[in-house]
């Protein structure tokens, strides 16, 4: 049986970049699971996960006439109720765990990325050899997160406190890319970092 591979964990604030990041990454070939995906595939039409939360929440729209989560509503409801957030993440952390962990364990590159919004705020964390922050300031998180989505920067804001401060993750991350400088000098920074996961990569094969 092949030794799983070294695992970098990605991660960032909203509006940080981090897809734009792992984009670099897989244009050298390097395979990468993402913990959003890992969200969103525990929640389809008919698996339990989303038959739990349409009985946990009746009486609203919290699913819509296709069968799909109204994800929207629901990021509404649990940002403004922590007792609610804390039942969701009780229900789907286990289950995004396990969807995660067969993906990784299948990666055939010579390490795998884990794209997750919040490594450090779940025990994801404990699936990766090392971190990799996607780093910018609140105020052009807040800019480039109400230009994608086409949410109110309030809405933005509470999102933003939620997660673990931008000063914490620096704390923590081993690798930090400041990912406001100039988006042309971004497959350069990469390409370094690639080569340093690779060195680390070697090690733990060893």
């Amino acid at each position: 049986m092949n030794k799983t591979p070294l695992i970098v964990g990605l991660t960032g604030g909203i509006g940080s970049g981090k897809s734009t990041v792992a984009k670099a990454f897989a244009s050298l070939g390097i395979s990468a699971v993402d913990a959003d995906l890992a969200s969103r595939a525990v929640v389809e039409p008919g698996m339990p996960a989303l038959k739990s939360i349409e009985a946990h929440f009746p009486n609203s729209d919290i699913i819509q006439t296709d069968g799909q989560l109204n994800r929207p509503l629901l990021r509404q409801i649990i940002f403004a109720d922590a007792n609610e957030k804390l039942w969701l993440e009780t229900l789907l952390h286990p289950l995004i765990r396990d969807w995660i962990m067969a993906r990784l364990q299948a990666a055939e590159t010579d390490y795998v990325i884990l794209e997750s919004p919040l490594l450090f705020e779940t025990d994801q964390y404990q699936l990766v050899d090392t971190h990799l922050l996607v780093d910018v300031p609140v105020e052009l998180q807040l800019q480039r997160a109400c230009a994608r989505d086409n949410n109110e920067p309030e809405q933005i804001q509470r999102i933003i406190d939620a997660q673990m401060s931008r000063q914490d993750k620096r704390d923590k991350a081993e690798f930090v890319l400041d990912n406001s400088l100039d988006l042309e000098t971004l497959p350069q920074r990469v390409l370094q970092l690639h080569q340093q996961f690779l060195a680390l990569a070697k090690d733990k094969a060893s």
